[in-house]
């Protein structure tokens, strides 16, 4: 049985279960992970002692905001459009990949999941296939080039993809030179006013998204391209701190599987199809392992 046979297998009520939304789940999260940003962010801006030592917790809180920002392209984090519209262009800010942009983007990628001929996430540069590739990729350093390329691209240039419908280019255009304008505001206050944003966001983002890159490289590292989501993707299993960060992504077999159902309902729906996941993980650390295995 694949995917979609599954999904045929369930009931109305199931469905109707597994799917149903919720804005006080969403806000209650959303509570917890901004918390901890701020918090986090006001002890390194009070230059608390070894401050400095929060740098990399903080700037792995806030890359993690990406698992949120992608559940939003999908409108399940909360039952409130406005909610998740809303959540997704904030957290695009703060990440830096523009929200409108990304929805389509990750749209195909679902539609495309692992096959190299459809799927944008394998347009750019391979997977790591050895030790070099490997650090390389944790650096970030071509990610964050290919982040301003693209705000510029989609703000001056040609945005144009295979992904994007040309009717959504405007607003596309729009986001970008809003964020742009924002960033620039940044500079600006920090240069003529505080370094603070500096210290409780920017560095630490730069810092902590190496960990982002590893966790996502689970996702779909190492799966066979098949258009079966019980093969092409990992399910991870994991401790609840990392579960609560990525708003239950780790369930990822999950989620690809059925992509309507909330962050807060991915369990109930791995109770059900759990004998049927043909890639897992026993924790990071195991995939890590196994992934640098075979370089």
């Amino acid at each position: 049985m694949d995917h979609r046979a599954f999904l045929k297998s369930l009931s109305v009520a199931q469905k109707n279960a597994l799917t149903s939304r919720s804005d006080s789940a969403g806000l209650l999260h959303l509570a917890g992970h901004v918390g901890l940003i701020l918090l986090l962010g006001l002890l390194i801006g009070l230059g608390m002692p070894f401050w400095w030592l929060l740098i990399v917790p903080q700037g792995i809180a806030i890359a993690f905001l990406f698992t949120l920002q992608h559940e939003c392209t999908h409108k399940t984090p909360f039952r409130s459009d406005w909610l998740n519209e809303w959540a997704g262009q904030a957290t695009g800010f703060l990440i830096v990949q523009p929200f409108l942009w990304f929805r389509y983007f990750h749209f195909a990628h679902h539609r495309f999941t692992n096959l190299p001929e459809g799927d944008p996430e394998l347009s750019g540069l391979p997977k790591p296939d050895s030790w070099p590739s490997f650090w390389w990729h944790l650096s970030t350093v071509t990610y964050w080039r290919d982040k301003v390329v693209l705000l510029w691209t989609n703000a001056v240039g040609d945005p144009s993809a295979d992904y994007l419908p040309v009717n959504a280019i405007p607003r596309i255009r729009r986001e970008a030179r809003l964020m742009i304008a924002g960033y620039a505001l940044v500079l600006l206050f920090t240069l003529a006013v505080s370094p603070v944003l500096f210290w409780v966001w920017v560095l630490p983002l730069m810092t902590g998204f190496p960990v982002l890159r590893l966790y996502l490289l689970a996702e779909h590292g190492r799966c066979p391209t098949v258009a079966n989501m019980f093969e092409n993707t990992r399910t991870t299993f994991t401790n609840r701190i990392v579960r609560f960060l990525a708003w239950n992504m780790p369930y990822h077999c999950e989620h690809h599987t059925y992509p309507q159902v909330p962050f807060f309902r991915l369990a109930e729906l791995h109770v059900i199809l759990r004998d049927r996941l043909r890639v897992t993980s026993d924790g990071y650390r195991e995939f890590t392992n196994d992934y640098v295995s075979r370089f």
